[in-house]
């Protein structure tokens, strides 16, 4: 198969990469190993992007686009189109994140099969404006409709979506595993940091994580351990100031990292926290359990499922009670050392990466 994807930021990651750069990082490669064609779509911000032409068997197009939130994926998405399109990259086009559907249309008629990956309700997330929750909720209907198939990675948002347009979609969940890295403690004494001495969180800085509620949950509890914040705004943002004003001098802000680093960090973490208000079936959260670390979690749907009885929960949004998980944590570390193998367990044998790609490969035939 011919396959071009476009939808996420980069791969391999850089600066501002998300959850759906993870996705891309470990399907695309896969999808090559088993004789497949993959044209990734990257995108080049002013002042970031990635300057490569192949990756471990992908081809790179890298296209420019504008820093500000929300138009920079819609510039790229409609460029990644046209070019599809003008030059016949590809027979199956992969569209990740739902608010790029309407490029669907084009695609479609231009004899393009058509998938998107939907990985949760994105006009609930608190980052989108209200003009942007609205064409995200309109772009729910084309989502639904257009393509030739939704895959979905956490059956809540799946759920939701066929209760709501009466229509069956797929559902491939995401993968856990980390391939062996050559592990050392560079990273950590380069930000003077000892095994089991931290507690740590990587992602944006964006409301949905729930960043607000983890720092002031963290410096109201009992730990005399540092909290760290691996990432940072994927564009310019006073949340991000915001959060640093929370912090104290506990509080760690090293920046975006990425591949062994942030696989050393959260293998050396004592315990991996997850505040999210809004998650999809988040690839960190399963990264960490594949790691077999300790894990806090808000209590959403789509936490609940990734985990079920495999870690600790508190109540979305309660920083009191995220504190008492917190001091939990820190009086019962055991316990949740225990939490983690059995997380372990659950991960390497629900979410792999090898069946996610085969899976994908099942649906585009399919379709």
């Amino acid at each position: 198969m011919r396959i071009a994807a476009f939808g996420f930021r980069s791969v391999p990651p850089a600066r501002g990469a998300a959850g759906a750069d993870k996705f891309a990082l470990e399907l695309f490669p896969r999808l090559v190993s088993r004789g497949h064609q993959v044209v990734a779509y990257n995108r080049q911000y002013p002042d970031v992007f990635v300057d490569i032409n192949v990756y471990k068997g992908v081809q790179i197009k890298t296209i420019k686009t504008i820093k500000r939130s929300g138009f920079d994926t819609l510039l790229h998405s409609f460029k990644s189109t046209c070019d599809i399109i003008w030059n016949n990259t590809a027979d199956i086009v992969h569209i990740q994140n739902g608010g790029n559907s309407i490029w669907a249309l084009p695609l479609r008629l231009f004899g393009k099969k058509v998938f998107i990956s939907q990985d949760g309700v994105d006009w609930k997330r608190d980052k989108w404006s209200w003009y942007a929750k609205m064409y995200l909720q309109f772009s729910a209907y084309i989502t639904a409709y257009l393509p030739n198939e939704v895959i979905f990675d956490n059956v809540i948002a799946k759920k939701l979506f066929e209760d709501r347009f009466r229509k069956t979609f797929a559902f491939i969940p995401f993968g856990s595993e980390i391939a062996a890295w050559p592990e050392n403690n560079d990273i950590l004494d380069r930000l003077n940091l000892k095994p089991g001495d931290y507690y740590l969180f990587v992602g944006r800085f964006i409301p949905d994580k729930g960043l607000h509620y983890l720092i002031p949950g963290f410096t109201a509890s009992s730990s005399k351990k540092k909290l760290v914040l691996i990432g940072g705004s994927p564009n310019p943002s006073p949340y991000e100031k915001e959060l640093t004003d929370l912090a104290n001098d506990n509080v760690y802000f090293p920046g975006f990292l990425y591949g062994d680093e942030v696989n050393t960090l959260m293998k050396n973490a004592y315990c991996y926290i997850q505040a999210s208000d809004v998650e999809g079936l988040s690839p960190v959260v399963l990264s960490v359990m594949g790691l077999g670390v300790p894990l806090i979690v808000s209590d959403i749907e789509e936490n609940e499922y990734a985990v079920q009885d495999t870690a600790r929960m508190f109540k979305k949004g309660d920083i009191t009670s995220l504190t008492e998980e917190i001091n939990f944590a820190e009086d019962n570390y055991p316990e949740m050392q225990a939490l983690a193998l059995r997380a372990r367990e659950r991960a390497l044998s629900v979410f792999n990466w090898e069946h996610v790609a085969d899976e994908h490969v099942r649906v585009f035939e399919k379709g």
